[in-house]
């Protein structure tokens, strides 16, 4: 028997040699790395540096394998950066190791040959703060990246301006996309990871089929990275099977999948379809030769106008969803994966393309408010497991149930059973779920597997495992944790493995009403647990190794075992997520330069924190370790450290911490400043009407007069006298645009006949004088209608004008990009139209005056020309009327509401604020929300969903003065009356640190 746990010691052999290379900074292990690349196939680069390497199983980065683990956070979703750190901080102490990045041309590029990559736009924020945190980035510039954003991205200018097609090798596209390509370049070149910096990849384009011309596309871009010296890899997102940049021209480094199994409808969000079956097949017959890379997998959904709301979504993709399909990737053998969105954000402004409103928030894992959402657990209950398991990077696919697994016995026919294995030191991942994935019954299986230690039925004692409904689970053998720990198996799934200080942590985890059981050799001379839920018995297979069976019981956390040289934990699933493991930044000079805060290559260190809703970041002077975070609640503290770890302080402050064994307990209490956090109630409204366009007498002779007969949009009048009326060919193309028709009446003139183009679900309101008609909406992209003129309404042998007023809902994403929007066709019925007359924003795309909130923030109502929602513009002159009061008029028309309020918020609190509207969607308004000058909501009170509006600090002054206002569109006779409120959705104590505003003032404009 001596000799079966000397074997089981030898089988871990490489791979504890493996581990200890992975875990050595880079400069220590670099000199070994020839010997752990012995059993490595030939590692390939793009032959511009090594320092990204990759063979068919992973990445290499600084000769390290990793298992890349990203979320996708767009920062223009967040104008912010000092919040940047915040959504980082959060990814990485989930477990994640990469962030995927969307830039947003239109916003960066907003005229021909203006770059702004100031403020909220600039780009090394985003890399600071990633390297801070300690995150590897994926940079995505686009020019086109989808994203339901206007245009998929694309400048509008050149949606206007260029003549050839969009995302070819048409010379003018060319020439408008390179200087943006161009700046992104200058960005990128000094924090490549070849430069101590944390960007990782650049994609190329976004989710784009394989054409002849595309593909020189793709080469064009290709070259323009190389020659600006971007060595680091270029890579691309398939939108699908077969239509890959794997091969031949414009082929990239390294291809990837995106997949997106549960669609975008949040109504039914209980319904599931079925897992994918095919990724790993089809990866072995479209690029067998690299690792297996998805850029998008689905992390939440978009939800459209009229949808079910957000809370829906995160429903449809929440935690049982990603225990199942994240774990069915694992199966596929994904070794890069991220996930789409990990924080959504607000697609405040001109950003939303037609078919999503203001909020982004994709129910992901972190919600828009920067709250950790009700699936975040299982995100870091998965990815604490990947990082904890360095034989997890390296594994052969041998086989699932429908193709059989040689040596492999499953009896139980409603399961599903995938097996990797790492060829270096045999250790065994059985991935297994329910062979129906969307079945919500409860089932049970055993499996029959090889094992160093001869053939395992697994589990030997409890019986059989057990799947609840929707759940997945990995079954492992032979497999190291720490310096010296081995399991021979294990039922209960891992949370945390590794080494803090001397002893070697072994953190399983399963729920508590199902059986788990694991053996494994319990080192040292400890303390079992006394818990009767546990039962030791010394296993039939290896002197030394001890069955540990966990029986169903309570919801705790249970010490298995505890020595000074092993630590043994086991809890539920809702307790194991209450721990954290932040990297504890090495204190030696042993790292990557500029990697110092990442885990793997600056530090392997960490230690177990248990209570707190967040951990930031924690660091050990002496006997003193100092954790900071976020509390939105009293909790108990338990801390696994290092044996000199003695103190404990919570954000500066000392915590009375106790010993009981390896661990350390105490509390942590929320200061009494959370409860001191209040809003006040917005009254004090002032009110002034905000279409004058419509009153006798208006001057619209500084108005473009709309001459154009000729149009690169993509749709071309359909009738009327050849004149163009698109906003955008007038640089017009965002937010609210008004049209003018003059005509000197006959009295003949009985209606305006218009095609109007506004996106899914624009309205239009349409005025004879200073007489209303009607407004369209259909819920389409565009509506003919016959406007008729009431009797009365036309003076003859005076100027007439139909005034229309439409509503902006963002151009298309797809492949054209060009989208007409405006007026396609017009005739008047008894008459011709002599001028037409347009505005939009002031100053158009190229002389906007707001050059800190950018393009994307005003549209062309007279308040926003005028500056009536900065802050600073004096309405002492306005009328005294309640927002509830609606429009004086009673009928249609556009008004705008402001007010100030103050704010005073404790320091180390961050709260969650938002702007609450009606919760019913049945008034027939739309509203524009902006606070402080930007434009962070549109309400569409006729449609909904969304009737609730987060705003952050940064945006929001929590120590001073604000400004809100609302333009307020009634969309026909029927008299409104909004009601908007200040609420609170959660306060944290610890939070953030300070945020600076950045909201430029009223000055006068022209």
């Amino acid at each position: 028997m001596l000799w079966h746990q000397c074997s089981l010691w030898a089988s871990h052999a490489l791979l504890l040699l493996s581990f200890v290379l992975s875990v050595l900074p880079v400069s220590l292990s670099i000199g070994a790395a020839t010997l752990a690349s012995l059993a490595d196939p030939p590692r390939k680069s793009n032959g511009l540096s090594d320092v990204v390497q990759w063979d068919n199983y992973s990445l290499f980065v600084h000769d390290q394998r990793i298992f890349l683990h990203s979320g996708e956070f767009h920062t223009f979703r967040l104008p912010v950066p000092d919040l940047w750190l915040d959504i980082f901080q959060k990814m990485v102490a989930a477990g994640l190791n990469g962030v995927s990045i969307y830039i947003h041309m239109g916003a960066t590029n907003p005229s021909r040959g203006v770059l702004d990559f100031n403020d909220w736009r600039a780009l090394q924020p985003i890399f600071d703060a990633a390297k801070l945190a300690g995150i590897f980035v994926t940079l995505r510039p686009g020019p086109y990246i989808n994203a339901e954003t206007t245009a998929g991205g694309i400048a509008h200018w050149i949606t206007s301006e260029v003549t050839g097609a969009l995302r070819s090798n048409a010379s003018d596209w060319t020439a408008a996309y390179q200087p943006y390509i161009s700046g992104i370049i200058d960005a990128v070149v000094p924090n490549q990871v070849t430069e101590g910096g944390p960007v990782l990849f650049v994609q190329v384009d976004n989710e784009f089929s394989q054409f002849d011309t595309s593909e020189a596309y793709f080469a064009d871009l290709e070259a323009q990275y190389r020659n600006g010296s971007v060595v680091i890899p270029l890579t691309y997102n398939d939108p699908g099977e077969g239509n890959n940049f794997i091969n031949g021209t414009g082929a990239v480094d390294i291809y990837g999948l995106d997949a997106y199994p549960q669609g975008f409808d949040c109504s039914n969000p209980t319904r599931w379809s079925g897992v994918t079956t095919n990724y790993h097949s089809y990866h072995e017959s479209a690029d067998p030769a690299e690792p297996w890379y998805m850029p998008e997998f689905q992390g939440g959904a978009f939800d459209p106008w009229a949808g079910p709301g957000y809370d829906a979504c995160e429903v449809l993709t929440g935690a049982d969803f990603e225990d199942v399909f994240y774990k069915q990737n694992w199966a596929a053998n994904v070794k890069l994966i991220s996930y789409y969105m990990l924080y959504g954000g607000t697609s405040w402004g001109g950003f939303p393309f037609p078919g999503v409103y203001t909020s982004y928030d994709y129910g992901s894992s972190i919600r828009e408010t920067r709250a950790l959402g009700a699936k975040f657990d299982e995100l870091k209950r998965q990815g604490l497991f990947l990082r904890s398991s360095p034989e997890f990077r390296k594994t052969d696919w041998i086989g699932d149930t429908s193709t059989g697994i040689p040596e492999v016995t499953l009896n139980g026919s409603a399961a599903f059973v995938t097996l990797l294995k790492n060829p270096d030191t045999s250790t065994q991942f059985f991935i297994t779920r329910q062979a129906d994935s969307t079945s919500t019954a409860n089932i049970s299986f055993t499996l029959t597997a090889p094992s160093s230690q001869g053939t395992l039925t697994l589990p030997p004692t409890t019986g059989s495992i057990a799947l609840n409904g929707r759940q997945s689970k990995l079954i492992i053998t032979d497999y190291s944790f720490g310096a010296r720990g081995s399991v021979l198996y294990t039922t209960a799934s891992i949370f945390f493995a590794g080494t803090i200080g001397q002893r070697d942590v072994l953190f399983l985890f399963g729920d508590a009403n199902q059986s788990h059981e694991f053996a494994l050799t319990l080192a040292g001379s400890g303390t079992r647990s006394t818990s009767t839920r546990l039962e030791f018995s010394d296993s039939t297979v290896g002197k030394g190794i001890t069955n540990v069976a966990v029986q169903p019981g309570s919801n705790e956390l249970l010490t298995i075992w505890d020595s000074p040289s092993q630590l043994i934990l086991f809890a539920d699933p809702v307790t194991a997520a209450t721990f954290w493991a932040p990297a504890v930044k090495s204190q030696t000079r042993n790292t990557v330069p500029g990697f110092e805060s990442f885990w793997q290559f600056g530090t392997n260190t960490t230690v177990l924190v248990g209570g707190p809703n967040l951990v930031r970041n924690a660091t050990i002077s002496g006997n003193t370790l100092a954790l900071r975070g976020d509390l939105n609640a009293s909790v108990p503290l338990t801390v696994v450290a290092p044996s000199a770890v003695k103190r404990v302080t919570w954000n500066g402050a000392p915590v009375s911490v106790q010993s009981s064994g390896a661990l350390l307990t105490g509390r942590l209490t929320q200061n009494a400043n959370v409860r001191r956090v209040t809003v006040p109630k917005l009254t004090g409204w002032k009110f002034n009407d905000s279409l004058p366009e419509i009153q006798p007498g208006f001057d619209d002779s500084a108005w473009t007069v709309a001459n154009k007969t000729t149009t690169n949009i993509n749709l071309q009048p359909l009738f009327g006298d050849g004149r163009v009326l698109y906003g955008c060919d007038y640089q017009f193309c965002e937010g609210h645009v008004l049209f003018r028709g003059h005509f000197n009446a006959t009295g003949s003139e009985t209606g305006a006949n218009l095609t109007i183009y506004g996106g899914s679900g624009f309205a239009a309101s349409v005025f004879i004088n200073d007489q209303f008609i009607s407004t369209a909406f259909n819920g389409g992209d565009h509506v003919n209608a016959l406007f008729p003129f009431p009797d009365g309404s036309i003076i003859p042998g005076q100027d007439n004008v139909v005034t229309v007023v439409q509503d902006n809902m963002g151009n298309d994403e797809d492949s054209g990009e060009k989208s007409p929007r405006g007026i396609a066709g017009f005739s008047l019925n008894g008459g011709t139209f002599d001028t037409w007359k347009v505005q939009g924003k002031v100053g158009g795309y190229t002389n906007f005056p707001d050059k800190v909130r950018g393009v994307m923030n005003e549209g062309g109502l007279f308040g926003e020309r005028e500056g009536w929602h900065l802050p600073g513009f004096d309405t002492s002159s306005w009328t005294a009327r309640d927002i509830s009061e609606g429009l004086p008029s009673g009928g249609a028309g556009v008004g705008f509401f402001v007010t100030t309020f103050d704010l005073a918020f404790p320091k180390d609190t961050d709260a969650f604020v938002s702007f609450q509207f009606e919760t019913t969607n049945t008034q027939q308004y739309r509203a524009l929300l902006f606070v402080n000058g930007w434009k962070y909501g549109k309400r569409v009170a006729n449609r909904g969903p969304q009737t609730k509006f987060p705003v952050h600090p940064g945006i929001l002054d929590f120590n001073g003065k604000n400004t809100v206002a609302v333009a307020l569109w009634a969309l026909n006779s029927t008299a409104v009356s909004p009601s908007l409120e200040l609420v609170v959705d959660d306060v944290l104590d610890g939070g953030v640190g300070t945020v600076a505003t950045n909201n430029p003032v009223w000055e006068p404009r022209s």
